[in-house]
């Protein structure tokens, strides 16, 4: 019989997402699918599935890999303040901050007006309950609506993660408390010093492995396997409970900054076998008959729907700040969704006795109910705003006879162009030929930090002066800016300068060899001037990011018959393409067409689901 509901599981796990796929149900997160499914199986409903060890302990290993995943999520580039830039109040840190303030607020006042009507005594557990979001769930639905990256999805997103660290940091110091072990809850520092130990210990030789990981070493994996399950002891045995340990460890392996493959592998074994574990029981357990022969508990559930929704609503009157009010209410209903934290925090307070499996069933279907309602809120009302659609944001000081064009060009294609220059009299020549151009009679970190030259994605460093470019373009990177070219025009060159503007990420442009490599290609290839003049068709590059298309052999791309892929660099190394290629995330692939055929190219690669 244990094997038997082992194998129900599993196949469960297999037909969800096909049922979903069938009927186009995209609305309804496949966590919460996967509970019903349980609730289906379980003794609610057929009864044809029991836990046992065996699935006991997979339910373990699917909720560790969860936190250790959600902890992955996390982009610590939102929390890093570019240096001597001043705070910015509508900044996603700050707006998350606040929204998630009045979350505990409203949580901790509706949890004391359970407790005078007599509904639920434990002041602090609801609380913890009704501060949690899914970061899990919130994250999918970002990803869909394509806003993770944009102001909106980061405010979102850290709010998300505001909902997913302070609840279990607080279920640790409730489940220390209520477990007898107040007097090793210092203990819990120990558990934070060993991730950063384990941090510094791995940052290099994460590096080396990276180098030296084959097939069937897999380091990376196992390197991330490691860390999860060395740190889950360790919470364990300091009184923290074991999902700590997990995120922690997801942050860690986070921070060791591993490669878009590796990321791809841990989701693949989370979502793709672990973690249905997790939810499936969840339902499984469940035991819907005795809840609705319990009038009160009955009664309870919509009461505590409410407050879920009641505790997050508050958030919609800080993201007004920044967002239109449509939006605003979209976004504070995505933060209403919540099941990843509560369940394993009502399986907590279940241990310690601290609430009925009654009470306890009616928090898991109420979450249930408000998990399927989030999602669904959000995609109906939210809309995309001007700054949802802004592509890629360059930069370009110095404005002349060669960036202008490349402006011109550029501002038509992907990209949102501001330009900078310093001569008086070539911003009066060329003013009225782009559309952003900024006179500043003195180009230093002072002048471009008021005008927020530095929060872009590429800039471009091309006045005349060499040295000029190169200061610029080394302080551009100290900002932050992840993308920084350099023009570096002088024939007597300096190669040590050179040398160390590469080393610190600098991508070098010298006229000298485009000119060459030009000439040589239209020697080699005459067709390739036509190709890199022509309006309508170009060269271009898409690095992928699309999760669909990772493991898809060239040839079956929708698109292919459109577009001509004539490279495709993978961990900087060129790849010459067949119609059999495997796609890698993160392949950087080189291709030809015609703009409106790119453009949908592009989008489709490019895009995080």
């Amino acid at each position: 019989m244990e094997q038997l509901s082992l194998l129900i599981v599993m196949v469960a796990a297999l037909i969800i997402p096909l049922v979903m796929a069938r009927f186009k149900i995209s609305s309804v997160p496949t966590a919460v699918a996967e509970i019903v499914t349980g609730i289906v199986l379980g003794k609610s409903l057929f009864n044809i599935v029991a836990p046992n060890a065996t699935l006991n302990m997979m339910s373990t290993m699917g909720v560790i890999m969860l936190m250790f995943l959600s902890g992955m999520e996390i982009n610590f580039d939102l929390f890093r303040r570019q240096p001597g830039a001043a705070p910015n109040p509508q900044s996603p840190v700050n707006l998350a901050g606040q929204a998630f303030g009045l979350v505990i607020v409203t949580a901790a006042i509706l949890g004391i007006i359970l407790n005078r009507i007599g509904l639920f005594s434990d002041i602090f557990l609801a609380t913890i309950l009704f501060s949690t979001v899914a970061l899990g769930v919130v994250i999918a639905t970002l990803k869909e609506k394509e806003i993770l990256g944009r102001p909106a999805g980061q405010t979102i997103l850290l709010t998300a993660v505001l909902g997913e660290v302070v609840p279990m940091l607080a279920l640790t110091i409730y489940a220390s408390i209520n477990g007898g072990n107040a007097g090793r809850l210092w203990l819990i520092v120990l558990l934070f010093l060993a991730a950063f130990f384990l941090l510094k210990r791995f940052k290099q030789p994460f590096i080396w492995f990276n180098k030296i990981s084959k097939a069937t070493t897999q380091l990376d994996i196992r390197l991330a396997f490691f860390l999860m399950f060395i740190l889950v002891t360790i919470a364990e045995q300091v009184g923290a409970e074991n999902i700590l340990g997990a995120f922690l460890a997801g942050m860690v392996m986070k921070l060791l900054e591993p490669t878009e493959n590796t990321q791809e592998k841990l989701t693949s074994i989370g979502y793709g076998f672990l973690i249905p574990f997790f939810f499936i029981m969840t339902g499984v357990r469940l035991n819907i008959k005795q809840l609705f022969a319990n009038p009160r508990a009955l009664a309870l559930i919509p009461i505590l729907v409410a407050c879920f929704i009641l505790a997050k609503l508050p958030t919609v009157l800080v993201f007004r700040r920044r967002f239109s009010p449509r939006n605003s209410f979209a976004d504070g209903f995505l933060t209403v969704t919540t099941i990843t934290l509560v369940l394993p925090a009502l399986q907590v307070a279940r241990n310690l006795h601290a609430i009925t499996s009654t009470q306890s069933d009616a928090f898991v279907l109420a979450a249930v109910i408000v998990c399927i309602i989030g999602p669904i809120v959000f995609n109906s009302v939210y809309k995309l705003d001007k700054s949802d659609l802004i592509k890629q944001r360059v930069v370009i000081l110095g404005a002349n006879t060669l960036t202008v064009p490349i402006a011109q060009q550029l501002s038509k294609n992907w990209y949102v162009i501001r330009m900078v220059t310093d001569n008086e009299e070539n911003y009066k020549t060329f003013n009225s030929e782009v559309a952003d151009l900024t006179y500043l009679p003195a180009i230093d970190e002072t002048t471009l930090d008021k005008g927020n030259f530095f929060d872009t994605d590429i800039l471009v460093a091309s006045f005349r002066n060499d040295r000029k470019n190169t200061r610029l373009a080394q302080l551009a990177k100290k900002r932050g800016v992840s993308r920084v070219i350099a023009s570096q025009q002088n024939p007597n060159v300096d190669h040590e300068r050179i040398d160390e503007l590469v080393a610190q990420g600098v991508e070098i442009f010298n006229a000298f060899n485009v000119e060459t490599s030009v000439l040589r290609s239209m020697i080699e290839s005459p067709s390739i001037i036509e190709l890199l003049s022509d309006t309508e068709a170009g060269l271009f590059e898409v690095v992928v990011r699309n999760q669909r298309y990772a493991g898809q052999e060239l040839h079956t791309l929708p698109f292919i018959d459109k577009i001509t892929v004539s490279r495709i660099y993978r961990n900087h190394k060129p790849i010459s393409p067949h119609g059999d290629t495997i796609i890698e995330l993160g392949d950087h692939i080189l291709f030809t067409g015609n703009h409106l055929d790119a453009e949908t190219a592009r989008n489709e690669l490019r895009r995080k689901n």
